[in-house]
């Protein structure tokens, strides 16, 4: 797709807008892997099967989360599309069909999963030292989800109208109520009780509880793009349109996100079968990964309201300079990112666990993640721009083809037939993502995308 250069000052006015969007939503996602890792670290002083049981339960979450997920990212790309066609009302009627399918969902899912618990963890390569602890902190957090997936779709909807400071809001403070009960039930201060990875997930839940009251209130004021008052009012109301329009949307995401799960799953439970030690080792690895896609979805944030503001406009081509802008700053901090893990990974290992043998784990994992971050924030954003779009298709079969397929066989390969431990776990998660850089980048370039309607 040939185009004309931007003239220099309208570049730099729209870096100026994309870093404006995007820095409250970076610093949301990096507050709350923050607080993750130090979730992390409180839970660590139990032992290296505290976090081999907290990390078990982490696919299984976000496979739990898979369909929110979809519904998020539809209503996000929706309402950001129907604001640059300055239709207000259709905007509102998409947050409210979506917030019904939610919480009827979350309904039916909450109990699922809370009742077949322990089978989910057998699933997810539990073993004798970790199983009951990990059934107990599953449950609790599974328990909360309903306050989780409210704030996330009400979060969605506002990240869509070019709101991305209310994410920040609820997400840091919910990460800092999280911290702060960490230490409270965790170990037992202040006369609280010790409750170890049960306080833990207590913690997690009343974080959520907090930012839930939060995204709530946001929707009451008459500033808001978005508003409950509307809905009260009877000017909007869920509408078939919408309902069909985020299936369309979230029904592609969905699957992608569960193509994704198929392939993570299958890397931990290879990695788990390592060992206790190389298993919490490998966790630590992918809370760093955590921290590069903090980054990386606050500028899929920009990338989805702007480019799908734009589109909604009619302005193709402000589209697309919009995904080159947050591509440009997305590389620049994935290279601060690679930079510090190449000299910083023995340390940051170091914060986590005692014994020598897991701290030299760390530092090999930390030289693939230096080498995976340089990919990961890149094609991120490259998906975030094709989402925007409504080009689920294309990133629902790259998910399949990069993660579900060759990270799972990369991994068996070297991990089961060639012996090659955690390197062959970390090359799989290498090849993934540079599978989906390639592919990802190779559409976002062609442009087709910008034709696109939803």
């Amino acid at each position: 797709m040939t185009q004309k250069a931007m003239p220099a000052q309208d570049r730099r006015s729209m870096t100026l807008r994309a870093l404006s969007v995007a820095w409250p939503a970076m610093a949301e996602s990096f507050f709350v892997a923050l607080a993750g890792m130090i979730d992390t670290m409180m839970v660590s002083e139990m032992g290296s099967y505290a976090v081999a049981a907290v990390g078990l339960t982490n696919q299984p979450k976000f496979l739990g989360l898979t369909l929110f997920f979809g519904i998020n990212v539809a209503v996000s790309a929706l309402v950001a599309r129907r604001k640059g066609e300055q239709r207000q009302d259709q905007a509102n009627e998409v947050f409210l069909t979506s917030l019904v399918m939610t919480l009827i969902l979350c309904a039916v899912l909450t109990v699922v999963f809370v009742v077949f618990t322990p089978g989910m963890m057998r699933l997810a390569g539990s073993n004798a030292d970790t199983h009951d602890a990990a059934v107990e902190y599953f449950r609790i957090i599974m328990g909360g989800m309903f306050f989780n997936v409210l704030t996330m779709v009400i979060n969605a909807a506002q990240r869509g109208s070019g709101n991305t400071k209310l994410s920040m809001t609820t997400n840091l403070t919910s990460s800092v109520v999280n911290v702060l009960f960490n230490y409270l039930l965790i170990g037992g201060h202040f006369g609280f009780p010790a409750l170890g990875i049960r306080g833990a997930a207590i913690a997690t839940v009343l974080g959520t509880v907090v930012s839930a009251v939060m995204a709530i209130f946001s929707l009451m004021r008459r500033s808001s793009y978005i508003q409950l008052r509307m809905a009260f009012g009877k000017t909007v109301r869920c509408t078939r349109e919408a309902f069909r329009s985020i299936t369309r949307l979230a029904t592609n995401t969905s699957l992608e996100n569960i193509a994704m799960r198929v392939g993570f799953m299958a890397t931990a439970l290879i990695a788990a079968r390592l060992g206790t030690d190389e298993f919490a080792a490998h966790n630590i690895g992918m809370n760093i990964l955590g921290l590069g896609f903090s980054f990386a979805d606050g500028m899929q944030v920009a990338a989805i309201a702007l480019a799908g503001e734009s589109l909604g406009a009619g302005e193709k081509k402000q589209a697309m300079e919009y995904g080159k802008i947050c591509q440009r700053i997305g590389f620049v901090i994935s290279v601060v990112l690679a930079a510090f893990l190449f000299f910083g990974g023995g340390w940051f290992y170091g914060l986590y666990f005692e014994e020598p043998h897991v701290i030299e784990m760390g530092v090999l994992i930390s030289r693939y993640t230096m080498v995976i971050v340089l990919l990961q924030i890149s094609q991120i954003i490259f998906t975030g721009c094709l989402r925007a779009a409504g080009d689920v298709r294309y990133t629902l079969l790259v998910a399949l083809i990069s993660v579900t397929l060759i990270r799972t066989a990369v991994t068996v390969l070297l991990v089961l037939v060639f012996n090659m431990g955690l390197s062959g776990v970390w090359l799989g998660v290498l090849s993934d993502q540079l599978s989906r850089f390639l592919l990802m980048g190779r559409r976002f370039r062609q442009g087709n995308w910008v034709n696109m309607k939803i």
